[in-house]
């Protein structure tokens, strides 16, 4: 694809974890495939892998996550990419009013579409020769942001444009991030009240990864600290938890679903869950945690179970955006 070079337009890849096409089993399959086939993903052997992977997992998970799917998705498409749609509009659109349109912003998938080629395709035919590369992670990992840079670099590799790129990522101690997850739990809590609880819920990975040296847990404990410092609760009033384990091994620990069970088994009835590392509403807050464990709390005892959206496209969340972009301009 051929593209007129113009040094003044600056290129910004949004870049989130990605999707299936649609919540059929066979497009789930391929999603999964992808996904779970980095290697930074999950770290095994290869050949081992690639048997379980191909004659266990495959045969199996991709009914049950097409049914997940089923339950989140939407007439315009997934949530996750319709929100991460969403914010790559917003941000433009606020680069539009601020830089005159010298800042295009192209979004991206990691795995599935649209590819990370594809969107790197778009900003060389805009010209662009400087871009920045904007994981929408708030905690840097090996198993998420690294893959990023993994293929951006694979897609660049060979080719005779060869733009300067800047990975801008690890916001998860911006102040402007903080203080925008803390406006979104004060709003909530004005109209739905205050929790006995407030749990932060993130993503998992395996504790082994922890234990290589993957500053994710750390990273995620500060995020979480900070935002309870913002909202000036005390030690009691909220706890960091762990979702989405996949597999044998042991993952990050308390795992969500289970601390809910105890919280409401030892007489705490109203939580409400906040998912702070994740930048948009997808499967993992829409599923599993607003409905899956909504179930598992109320079955256990408790009362009352609120899930606080993620900020997508908020406007604070944009202006973090153009700020992590702007400070590395």
């Amino acid at each position: 694809m051929q593209g007129k070079e113009d040094s003044s337009v600056q290129g910004v890849l949004l870049v989130n974890l990605g999707t299936p096409d649609s919540p059929s089993v066979a497009d789930v399959r391929s999603y999964l495939k992808e996904f779970l086939w980095d290697p930074r993903v999950v770290k095994m052997a290869r050949p081992i892998w690639w048997l379980v992977l191909n004659l266990v997992i495959l045969n199996t998970r991709p009914k049950r996550s097409a049914a997940a799917y089923a339950k989140v998705w939407t007439a315009e498409g997934s949530p996750l990419l319709v929100n991460s749609k969403r914010q790559q509009q917003a941000l433009q659109e606020k680069f539009n009013q601020q830089d005159g349109g010298t800042i295009k912003v192209v979004l991206a998938m990691r795995y599935g579409n649209p590819a990370i080629a594809a969107g790197l395709d778009e900003l060389r035919a805009a010209g662009v020769q400087d871009i920045r590369v904007l994981s929408l992670y708030p905690q840097y990992s090996d198993t998420t942001t690294a893959a990023v840079h993994d293929a951006v670099t694979a897609a660049l590799q060979g080719g005779a444009w060869q733009p300067q790129v800047q990975y801008v990522d690890r916001y998860y101690d911006h102040p402007s991030y903080i203080n925008a997850l803390a406006d979104s739990v004060r709003q909530y809590q004005s109209i739905h009240g205050s929790p006995d609880k407030l749990v932060m819920s993130f993503h998992g990975i395996p504790q082994d990864y922890i234990e290589a040296g993957d500053p994710y847990a750390g990273e995620c404990e500060q995020t979480a600290q900070l935002l309870a410092d913002a909202l000036g609760l005390s030690s009691q009033q909220w706890c960091l938890t762990y979702q989405s384990r996949l597999g044998p091994k042991q993952w990050l620990q308390p795992y969500t679903i289970e601390e809910l069970v105890v919280l409401a088994e030892n007489g705490v009835r109203k939580v409400q869950v906040i998912c702070p590392g994740f930048s948009v509403d997808c499967l993992e807050t829409l599923e599993e945690i607003a409905l899956e464990n909504r179930s598992a709390f109320l079955e256990a005892g408790g009362e009352a179970y609120d899930y606080i959206p993620c900020l997508n496209d908020d406007p604070a969340h944009i202006n973090l955006f153009a700020e992590l972009v702007t400070q590395n301009l």
